[in-house]
């Protein structure tokens, strides 16, 4: 709001500033008016960008948490449910990485080499587990990084003032499969939670 408050106050001291040296009024008006309509078409595309790249980082860090997460259970896992659903997230986050990295290259943003600290803080947390304890903590990660990924990608993919078309896509078309991740985890860890 700053930017467009200061841009909008240098568009009136250009008006102003070319009307007092003697230029045109209408031609100074008009070019006044084209500077900052510029101005306002330039930032809206910079939060656009800005929107699109938080969305896209944070889908990043939690698909490669979920990703190693699985490789980490693949190895460890006790009980084959949990062994099948760590296979299932490595092979669909993979998948799910490849397109996000398509799609953030195509909008120029970069993306994280590596996790957020919070989502190397719930591996750090993993890798101190084993045995059962170790599939019990996997899946309650699975349901609470699932639940949170859903909220995320329905802000962005139900949002009808989405600006960017292709993230808002890419959201609609990935929310299913998060959704049938979540109730495969809930499942699993209920079971889990009976034994």
């Amino acid at each position: 709001m700053k930017r467009i408050a200061t841009t909008g106050l240098m568009a009136c001291a250009f008006m102003f500033g070319t009307m007092a040296c003697g230029g045109s009024g209408n031609d100074s008006v008009e070019q006044a008016q084209e500077a900052t309509e510029q101005t306002f078409e330039d930032t809206a595309m910079e939060d656009r960008r800005v929107e699109a790249s938080e969305f896209v980082t944070k889908a990043a860090s939690s698909s490669m948490m979920e990703v190693e997460a699985g490789k980490l259970a693949q190895e460890r896992a006790t009980n084959p449910q949990v062994k099948e659903f760590a296979a299932m997230m490595v092979k669909d986050h993979s998948a799910a990485n490849d397109e996000l990295r398509t799609l953030a290259t195509s909008k120029n943003i970069t993306l994280p080499d590596s996790m957020s600290n919070e989502h190397m803080d719930q591996m750090r947390d993993l890798r101190d587990k084993q045995g059962a304890e170790f599939d019990r903590n996997y899946m309650d990660k699975m349901v609470s990084a699932h639940d949170s990924d859903i909220s995320m990608f329905e802000d962005v993919a139900e949002d009808e003032n989405y600006a960017d078309a292709d993230v808002k896509a890419f959201a609609s078309k990935t929310l299913p499969k998060l959704r049938q991740h979540r109730d495969r985890a809930q499942q699993i860890r209920d079971a889990l939670g009976n034994n």
